[in-house]
């Protein structure tokens, strides 16, 4: 929901949701999230389905899973692999949207890519690729 007030004679543009937000409500949000990280995005309220973003474009406002449903339920980051659902044997991590009080009105969610990466590999294989280029210069 997008509220236009006037202060000191200026337009001012606020962005509100809540645990009522619809999924047009929530589409400005998940499409700034799912542009700057690139990877399938989803995004519901409390009490409403939302969206599921892939490629830059919106496949579905009627969207809810169930590491999204977990979340709402527990409040709390949530990295998983789904045995359900769309995403299922995917790595994700979902983290609630939370009130100022704390309690939570939405959830936000991205295929999370770095689960599926060995880190100390690639640091090692970094290294190495280091070495051979200073071994190169001499």
């Amino acid at each position: 929901m997008l509220i236009f007030s006037i202060y000191r004679g200026e337009n001012i543009s606020s962005l509100y949701i809540s645990e009522n937000s619809g999924p047009e409500d929530l589409e400005s949000i998940a499409l700034a999230v799912h542009s700057l990280v690139g990877l399938p995005t989803t995004m519901r309220s409390l009490k409403q389905k939302g969206l599921r973003l892939e490629k830059g474009e919106i496949l579905d406002r009627d969207y809810t899973g169930p590491i999204l449903e977990k979340v709402l339920k527990i409040n709390k980051v949530v990295h998983e692999v789904p045995i359900a659902g769309l995403y299922r044997g995917k790595n994700v991590v979902v983290a609630p949207i939370r009130s100022k009080e704390g309690k939570v009105i939405g959830a936000l969610g991205i295929v999370d890519l770095l689960a599926t990466i060995d880190i100390p590999s690639v640091f090692q294989e970094y290294i190495h690729v280091l070495e051979e280029v200073e071994d190169a210069k001499k």
